[in-house]
């Protein structure tokens, strides 16, 4: 099982970057559901969006206030974050994970399946 995330990048206030994240192995895809963390320096994983197996549902943090949106194609196993408007205190290492779904975004420890992350910077 892996997941590797991509599309992290230096960039100035304002601008926008998507994230991606895609799976392999089984177990770690279907059926789950995806969300997107991140982590700052000294700071803890923090969720910033969910959405659903069947992507009817999705899930944000109260600090994305409108600016991301989470999406996923099943036919190919990924997932992707859509960051505009972004601010620097969204500076941080994202994190893709997956696991049972659940109707909300929920904390790090409801995930089973992590990727190594992908550094998003923001001037």
């Amino acid at each position: 099982v892996q997941l590797v995330e991509s599309g992290g990048d230096s960039v100035q206030a304002g601008g926008s970057l998507r994230l991606s994240c895609v799976a392999s192995g089984d177990g770690s895809f279907f059926g789950k559901r995806v969300a997107w963390f991140r982590q700052a320096p000294g700071g803890e994983r923090e969720g910033v969006a969910a959405i659903s197996p069947s992507s009817y549902d999705k899930y944000y943090a109260d600090f994305v206030q409108g600016r991301f949106q989470i999406s996923r194609d099943n036919a190919k196993t990924s997932a992707y974050l859509q960051m505009n408007s972004v601010k620097p205190e969204d500076t941080a290492m994202y994190f893709c994970a997956t696991g049972p779904f659940l109707a909300r975004l929920g904390t790090a420890d409801e995930y089973t399946f992590w990727g190594q992350g992908t550094q998003v910077t923001v001037s």
